[in-house]
């Protein structure tokens, strides 16, 4: 069994993905990288299955039809033979010295008792055209180098939350949680990062800048007007993790730890907030009936839970009258756009 099953989703990826795959090939034999070409239509194929040929040890190649990036993760949870897992998408690279860090401390971790379910590490916003990187860091929020669970958490600041950057999953606790993403659908990450949690129990923080997030292509998934073009693929994501959050079954799990709940509450309530302010920004009427009927949604399932993020600061920000509401909200959103340097 390998220690760690790095999956590489790629789709039309031959002009970047030499640059991912080269950062990961440091790990050596202690590393699984399965590169899953989602049906691209350029020379991702020819690239992917030289990098099996020349590394036969490491790198494993899975070729399939189309069926997008949540398809592709599905591929590499079902197909991966490391004890632990992580996702690096092909326009992205790790830090060496981090990672070699990270597979050190994997080792020591690995078959222990209690048993580790998840790694946070740092990631970096690598913008373009930018020479300083806002760094996503969670010193003061999580305890350092030891094993911790829930209860152990400080609390998340706004703007700093568990994303697939910045994790690695034990490969088995994502098969138990029966995680299984959206085809044919973006914004899957944040299933990938909200559906697990429930069953992550103990959790190991290592305060090293791992993952580059790279940011700045025109095509991107999350350009503002690509993601205003995909509203219904974001909402689509938006009201699964509604359904999960409400869900009955779910309940005594997500109930087991009060800062558990209290996370996943506010990562809902950011992900309402993403999908309003989209709404907002296209300022077309139909987009704005989407945003009502997401809320409708949300009262149908748990009517105290939309009271909850209704009458919460974002909820009033996202809803606030006619057309100067509006306005404000899309102004607010530029200001904190600014500030906290996201896309």
């Amino acid at each position: 069994m390998k220690l760690l099953t790095i999956c590489v989703p790629c789709y039309n990826s031959e002009a970047y993905m030499t640059k991912c795959i080269d950062s990961l090939l440091i790990g050596g034999d202690d590393v699984e990288i399965i590169i899953v070409d989602d049906g691209s239509k350029d020379r991702t194929a020819e690239i992917a299955d030289r990098y099996q040929v020349l590394n036969p040890n490491i790198v494993r190649v899975i070729h399939k039809e189309n069926g997008g990036h949540g398809s592709a993760v599905n591929t590499g949870i079902e197909n991966a033979t490391g004890l632990f897992f992580k996702v690096c998408d092909s326009d992205d690279h790790l830090k060496a010295s981090s990672y070699r860090r990270v597979l050190e401390t994997l080792k020591t971790l690995a078959g222990g008792s209690p048993q580790l379910d998840m790694m946070l590490c740092n990631y970096v916003y690598d913008k373009e055209g930018e020479t300083r990187h806002k760094v996503i860091q969670y010193k003061g929020t999580l305890p350092e180098n030891r094993m911790f669970c829930w209860d152990d958490c400080g609390h998340f600041r706004k703007g700093h939350y568990i994303l697939m950057h910045s994790v690695i999953f034990r490969t088995q606790l994502l098969r138990d949680c029966g995680l299984k993403l959206p085809e044919h659908c973006f914004y899957v990450d944040n299933l990938y990062v909200f559906n697990p949690l429930p069953y992550v129990q103990n959790m190991y923080y290592l305060n090293t800048n791992l993952y580059y997030y790279y940011i700045g292509r025109t095509d991107q998934s999350v350009n503002q007007q690509v993601m205003i073009s995909r509203l219904d693929q974001q909402i689509r994501v938006n009201k699964l993790m509604i359904d999960y959050y409400t869900d009955k079954e779910m309940q005594p799990k997500i109930n087991e730890s009060h800062k558990r709940k209290a996370y996943m509450y506010n990562y809902l309530e950011i992900i309402m907030t993403v999908s309003s302010v989209l709404s907002i920004l296209s300022k077309t009427p139909e987009n704005l009936e989407k945003k009502d009927e997401l809320w409708a949604y949300l009262k149908s399932k748990d009517y105290l839970l939309y009271l909850k993020l209704r009458n919460g600061i974002f909820g009033i920000a996202m809803n606030l009258p006619g057309r100067g509401g509006r306005a404000l909200t899309a102004e607010a959103y530029k200001i904190a756009r600014h500030f906290f340097n996201f896309n």
